[in-house]
C-alpha cells in the first residue's frame, strides 16, 4: 500500500510541475503577444491575428493549465499534509495572486481583442516580469522551506 501512495504522490507531483510549465509559458508568452497587438493598427488584419492568437492562447493553454495546476497542487497539499505549514500558507499567497495576475491579464487581453488598448506597451513589458518573479519566489518557498 505505502508502494500505491509513493507513486500517486510522484505522479501528482510530475503532473503539477508539467503544467505549471504550461501555465507559466503562457503567461511569458501573453504580455508579449498584447505588445504586438497593440503595435497594430486598429482594425488591421495584423490586429485581428493577435487578436486570435491570444484567444488561443488563452483557451487552449492558459485556463486548463490553471485549472490542473489547482487540482493537482491541492491534491498534493492534502497528501503530505501541507495545509498546517507556514511555507505552503505562502506559497498559496503567491500562487493567489500569479491566479489574480492571470485573470488580469486575460482581461486585458480580452479588451485589446476588441480593439482598446488599456495598457500601454512599457505596462505591458513591465507586467511581462511579474509571472518570473513571483514564480522565483513559489520555487524558492517550495524548495527551500524556510519556514
Amino acid at each position: 500500500m505505502q508502494d500505491v501512495l509513493a507513486m500517486t504522490y510522484l505522479w501528482l507531483k510530475a503532473g503539477h510541475i508539467i503544467f505549471m510549465v504550461f501555465w507559466m509559458a503562457g503567461l511569458f508568452m501573453l504580455p508579449r503577444q498584447m505588445i504586438y497587438c497593440h503595435e497594430a493598427a486598429a482594425g488591421s488584419d495584423e490586429e485581428a491575428t493577435w487578436a486570435k492568437r491570444m484567444g488561443l492562447l488563452r483557451r487552449i493553454i492558459l485556463t486548463p493549465s490553471l485549472i490542473v495546476v489547482w487540482i493537482l497542487g491541492l491534491a498534493l497539499a492534502m497528501s503530505i499534509g501541507a495545509f498546517d505549514q507556514g511555507w505552503f500558507h505562502a506559497k498559496l499567497l503567491f500562487v493567489l495572486l500569479l491566479t489574480g495576475f492571470h485573470g488580469f491579464m486575460v482581461a486585458k487581453s480580452k479588451a485589446m481583442a476588441t480593439g482598446h488598448r488599456p495598457l500601454s506597451e512599457k505596462q505591458l513589458r513591465l507586467f511581462g516580469e511579474v509571472p518570473g518573479i513571483l514564480l522565483a519566489v513559489i520555487v524558492v518557498l517550495v524548495i527551500v522551506k524556510p519556514f
